[in-house]
């Protein structure tokens, strides 16, 4: 996010600026991306059949996941995965517009760890790995190093799955993001192999390959939507613990207390503060979801470009598995 106006008259503005932040929201291609034509619905699965795998979910900001891909975190763990939470930059330069007040970089820094915290569990995620780059500064960070850094992690936690960053996302504006995509598609395919940081097999971390991807992006040819309505609750819990930076958490309530000054209402926002966070974040911010969700028969959906690996000596000890037959 960027900073707000701090003027004098800010106080005067908010209700717009609000309603402004909400529109964005709700209107932005991130939050309602047109997929490609060959598409695959992804729907919830029975049971935890995933039981065993190991999910990363890796966010530039503490406001990346709970407004890009929440349902579909929420919805894999929710299927058996063990998931983690990777944050790659400290948000130092975030500000925090959703507690009403700009606070120093250190308050920004310290808010939005303890959200990021706060949207891990809300996910049902074990751990969180904070790699604490400036915000809005890593276009000076060594490709190499994140490289390095996300393999070891991938190894250390035999990661099966990663949600991120599309790295081929278009018209992409913030360097953090653009940066931890690539270096996240490139650790991927790189954890697998021996001959890339071997030190990391004498400390007893063997190479591990990553499955699956599941990329987010502002604008992107995405090519599977996943049905997201059964986790519904965990995305506005999500959102609502994304107090600090994201343009959800305490805006319903601020909004109902502005309207009241004025002597008005909105009746969507209710007769308290949780009820008017909750129904600020289902019509405003969750709104792209549900438009494309509607359009594939579905009540919430998220769309992503998703990406599943495989080396031929896997697709050669799958096929003589059933295709092998005794010598005469």
């Amino acid at each position: 996010m960027e900073p707000r106006d701090r003027s004098p008259h800010r106080r005067d503005v908010l209700t717009a600026t609000l309603a402004a932040a909400a529109f964005a929201q709700s209107a932005s291609p991130s939050r309602a991306i047109e997929p490609a034509s060959e598409i695959v619905i992804e729907r919830p699965a029975k049971g935890t059949p995933h039981k065993g795998k190991v999910l990363l979910a890796v966010q530039a900001h503490s406001d990346d996941i709970p407004l890009m891909a929440s349902g579909i975190v929420a919805k894999l763990v929710r299927e058996g995965y063990t998931g983690h939470l990777l944050r790659a930059a400290n948000d130092d330069m975030g500000d925090a517009p959703g507690l009403g007040t700009p606070g120093t970089v250190g308050e920004h820094v310290l808010r939005n760890e303890q959200d990021n915290a706060a949207v891990a569990r809300a996910l049902g995620l074990k751990k969180v790995f904070d790699f604490n780059y400036n915000n809005h500064r890593m276009g000076d960070v060594s490709l190499n190093e994140l490289i390095g850094r996300l393999i070891f992690l991938i190894r250390h936690l035999k990661v099966d799955t990663v949600v991120s960053w599309d790295p081929w996302g278009h018209y992409e504006e913030n360097p953090d993001h653009e940066k931890i995509a690539r270096a996240v598609e490139a650790a991927c395919w790189m954890a697998g192999r021996k001959h890339d940081f071997p030190e990391h097999l004498d400390a007893g971390l063997m190479p591990y390959d990553v499955k699956e991807r599941y990329y987010y992006a502002r604008h992107s040819g995405a090519n599977r939507i996943v049905d997201v309505s059964e986790v519904l609750e965990q995305m506005i819990e999500c959102n609502r613990a994304n107090l600090a930076k994201g343009p959800a958490g305490n805006n319903g309530s601020r909004l109902k207390a502005e309207l009241a000054k004025k002597g008005l209402k909105l009746p969507l926002l209710g007769d308290n503060d949780e009820t008017a966070d909750r129904n600020y974040i289902k019509m405003f911010i969750l709104s792209g979801r549900q438009i494309l969700g509607k359009k594939h028969g579905l009540e919430y959906a998220e769309a992503v470009h998703y990406l599943q690996s495989g080396s031929p000596s896997a697709a050669v000890d799958d096929y003589v598995k059933k295709n092998a037959v005794p010598l005469q």
